[in-house]
């Protein structure tokens, strides 16, 4: 619902404020007044072109803001769940245009892409009139308005998830073919890699621990006169350190027995000639298991000469080198089972296109039942608010698909045939219309402009009003071509189309105005030596006199006060 509507230095309009209410609310006043400058500010803030003329003469820039409760609008709250930071039950679009024609655009003060506003736009209000804000002049939205109409969210609902499963399976089988060719031309050199690797078979660490083997094996010589040069030193020497720290310590033991400080030491002395016995051993121990063994050499040598290989050629490390033996083994055994595991998701997505294609077809068969339902409610509509040789048709097509490979496509199969599918079904559907005697229908999209444009807006809103979840609707020049009993034919439909959707109508028929909610009187005045638009909701007694006026003109009779009473229905 469009609450507040403010426009500030936007054309003739210096600064006003309409707060509109729910059901239906009227816009009148003079030709030339301003009424539709009040719709190309709206336009402004769905998303419309703008230029350096909407700036008021004399001001910086043009500012339109709107205030829209969006409780329950779904769609809205998902748009904007990206864009905001914070969302209450309530935004405010707002459109700034400098002189220089260049436009910013916000909700809730956050900047926001003018396509981004045009989206928001087309989720919030329907214009209908000389403008192009019009949901039902734009073919893809009538398939969803025709399973709104016709209840068809269950159905619809199960197909796409059958869909989405098919196209997830269709992208599987894709893949697997993509990937078989691929691994078809890297058969054999993966083969011959396998081989390769298999054949020196590498293990984590190995590298590490071969590397400290060769290091011993090739200072075998050296250690083994070197451990054996610190045996004679530290046990088997005349003058070892072992026979050094014994004499030292009986000297310790002498001396502790005259004095006990000496006793520390003693004990010092000890520890240091077990150690010295301990790393005695230990050398003892090593130089005897020292090998001289030039076989096992040249073996470590050769072996890691192979693990080096493998590291330049396959990753830099013995973990690389295992991790791709690893990948490559994975794909080489599946480039031999490639066959079974393609006829495998290929029944895979028969069983499912067959299981979607099913439902297809009974979607496709309420929807033909819905069209026929809506083209005759719209037929009787549109004869009733004048436009009486009208002919309008629901046509749903389905296409065959003659562009590519259909079977890695998530497509409706029939019999033989493919057919263009998208996730509402296989149906294409248009909106057809003639509105004179003689002329076959042609698509909605391609109808005139005008008040005759307008009222068949109006037919088409009444039927789907129930279903049709945009929450704003706004009729400019719904009236032109249209008068007496017609006029109150479209009164009562505009009425009753107003207990579904907040609208907001620009007339000049008295039958139209009578049915306000709201009533809303737009005059142009003289302030300052400048022409300005002005706005002011109508008091019960206004309305009376606005209605009359609409009814006599300038020269407001009792008879007309009477009249617009009557209209309004004030007794």
């Amino acid at each position: 619902m469009l609450k507040t509507l403010s426009i500030k230095n936007f054309a003739l309009i210096e600064e006003l404020e309409i707060e509109f209410g729910t059901g239906l609310n009227i816009i009148t006043g003079e030709t030339g007044a301003g009424k539709s400058i009040i719709i190309d500010a709206l336009s402004l803030i769905l998303g419309e072109r703008a230029s350096a003329d909407d700036v008021r003469s004399g001001a910086e820039k043009a500012v339109v803001e709107g205030i829209f409760t969006i409780s329950g609008n779904r769609k809205v709250k998902s748009m904007l769940a990206d864009a905001l930071t914070e969302m209450d039950e309530e935004i405010i679009v707002r459109r700034e245009v400098n002189q220089k024609g260049q436009t910013r655009a916000f909700v809730n003060d956050t900047p926001i892409p003018i396509a981004q506003m045009k989206t928001l736009g087309d989720l919030l209000v329907d214009l209908h009139g000389q403008h192009e804000h019009q949901s039902l002049l734009r073919a893809e939205t009538h398939i969803d308005l025709l399973d709104d109409f016709g209840g068809l969210d269950a159905l619809l609902n199960s197909f796409r998830d059958v869909y989405q499963e098919l196209s997830g399976l269709i992208s599987q089988l894709k893949e697997l073919v993509s990937k078989r060719d691929a691994l078809q031309e890297k058969r054999d050199l993966y083969l011959f890699q396998i081989k390769e690797i298999d054949a020196v078979a590498p293990q984590t660490d190995e590298m590490d621990k071969l590397e400290a083997e060769l290091k011993i094996l090739e200072n075998s010589e050296k250690l083994y006169e070197a451990t054996n040069k610190l045996y004679e030193l530290l046990y088997e020497s005349e003058s070892s350190v072992h026979d050094q720290l014994v004499i030292v310590r009986n000297q310790l033991e002498d001396l502790a027995g005259i004095d006990r400080s000496f006793d520390n030491l003693k004990e010092e002395c000890e520890s240091a000639r077990a150690i010295v016995d301990e790393i005695t051993r230990f050398l003892q121990s090593y130089s005897s298991r020292i090998d001289f063994n030039p076989q096992r050499l040249d073996e470590i040598r050769d072996r890691l000469g192979a693990l080096s290989m493998l590291q330049k050629k396959y990753g830099g490390s013995i973990d690389s080198v295992i991790s791709y033996r690893e990948k490559i083994g994975k794909d080489f055994a599946l480039a031999e089972n490639f066959d079974e595991e393609i006829a495998k998701l290929e029944l895979s997505v028969a069983e499912t296109r067959a299981k979607l294609s099913d439902i297809a077809e009974r979607l496709s068969s309420k929807r033909r039942e819905v069209a026929e339902r809506v083209s005759r409610s719209i037929f009787n509509v549109l004869a009733e608010i004048g436009i009486e040789k009208a002919k309008f048709e629901v046509n749903v097509e389905n296409r065959t698909y003659t562009a590519g490979v259909a079977a890695l496509k998530p497509l409706v199969k029939l019999g033989t045939d493919y057919y263009e599918t998208n996730e509402k079904g296989f149906d294409f559907v248009e909106f057809f219309i003639s509105t004179n005697v003689g002329e076959e229908p042609k698509p909605l999209v391609k109808v005139a402009s005008g008040g005759e444009i307008s009222r068949i807006m109006l037919a088409l809103k009444t039927i789907l009003a129930k279903s049709d979840r945009l929450p704003v609707l706004v009729f400019d020049e719904i009236d032109t071509g249209i008068s007496g009993r017609v006029a109150a034919k479209v009164a009562r439909a505009l009425k009753s189309l107003s207990s579904f959707h907040q609208i907001v109508a620009i007339t000049h028929l008295p039958q139209i105005a009578g049915k306000a909610d709201l009533h809303f009187l737009v005059e142009k005045v003289v302030k300052g030596k400048r022409a300005v638009t002005q706005v002011s909701q109508l008091s019960e007694d206004e309305r009376v006199k606005e209605v009359a006026r609409l009814l006599s003109g300038d020269d407001i009779t009792k008879a007309s006060i009477s009249g617009a009473k009557e209209m309004i229905g004030i007794k």
